[in-house]
């Protein structure tokens, strides 16, 4: 019996637990906390609290038209997903990074279209500020998977070697 190739195992591995995280996670907060409910974790710095996002990263798109923000906000996650699985089976088997980096944003993006298609938004709950006065978005696991995953590709191909390595052969001079 032949074993799936690498970048296949590391798909298997991250994603289920990215989505696994992220579900749990959320249940946790509809389970403890009411809608709005905020509890200092680092006082001046970090809150649970429980938000509603109908919108996309960031709220953006939350107060448009609820007969195009939910058609939009399953289609447009489902189509990224296809063309990332495109992407994905086209990688090299033993391409670490970029196996983790796409399973990752594999993970993020089923996790919070689960949410969507579930409840109609997504749920977050990490809650970043500086002294309650500027409030960085609040956002959640899978939008965290996301936000590493891309980080790593952009990294890659800004940090990619462009240049062949050279032969490392001697060579004489005369």
């Amino acid at each position: 019996m032949k074993l799936p190739a690498p970048k296949y195992i590391i798909l298997a591995l991250i994603t289920p637990l990215i989505v696994f995280l992220d579900q749990l996670t959320k249940i946790m907060v509809i389970d403890r906390f009411r809608l709005g409910e905020t509890i200092p974790i680092v006082l001046g710095y970090f809150n649970f609290t429980y938000i509603r996002n109908t919108g996309a990263a960031f709220g953006i798109l939350s107060q448009a038209d609820p007969s195009f923000r939910i058609p939009f906000f399953v289609i447009i996650p489902v189509v990224a997903l296809l063309v990332i699985g495109y992407i994905f089976k086209r990688i090299e088997d033993r391409d670490f990074k970029l196996s983790c980096s796409l399973s990752l944003v594999i993970g993020g993006a089923v996790g919070n279209l689960i949410d969507r298609l579930r409840l109609g938004y997504v749920i977050d709950f990490l809650d970043f500020h500086w002294s309650y006065q500027y409030h960085f978005p609040a956002f959640n696991i899978a939008d965290s998977a996301i936000c590493v995953g891309v980080a790593v590709l952009v990294l890659d191909l800004v940090f990619q070697d462009d240049h062949p390595r050279e032969s490392h052969h001697a060579s004489s001079v005369v």
